[in-house]
């Protein structure tokens, strides 16, 4: 086994619910709240508050429109999110050799 250094890993992903959200959105082109929340089980709160940390960490970005009356956020991974997800996941699987 390889010597690993936990500390080198991405604190914003070691957060289950981020990690979640960005395994949504590296799957999928875009993504809207509700569906996020069906697919993460996170509550409204959580959710927000969490979304908010990616976005400030240029991870994720947000489009807010409206449907007819009702507003509708989509959300996107950038490409610094999604650099992040693959030096994450390569760091973990440096880990398990």
């Amino acid at each position: 086994m390889s010597e690993f250094d936990y500390k080198q890993l991405d604190d914003l992903l070691c957060s289950r619910i981020r990690l979640a959200i960005i395994s949504v959105l590296v799957s999928v082109e875009k993504v809207d709240f509700k569906q996020l929340k069906i697919q993460t089980k996170a509550t409204d709160g959580n959710l927000s508050a969490n979304l908010k940390k990616l976005e400030e960490a240029g991870y994720i970005t947000i489009k807010k429109s409206f449907v007819g009356r009702k507003p509708h956020t989509t959300y996107f991974i950038s490409n610094r999110g999604k650099e992040a997800f693959k030096l994450y996941v390569k760091k973990l699987e440096s880990m398990l050799k």
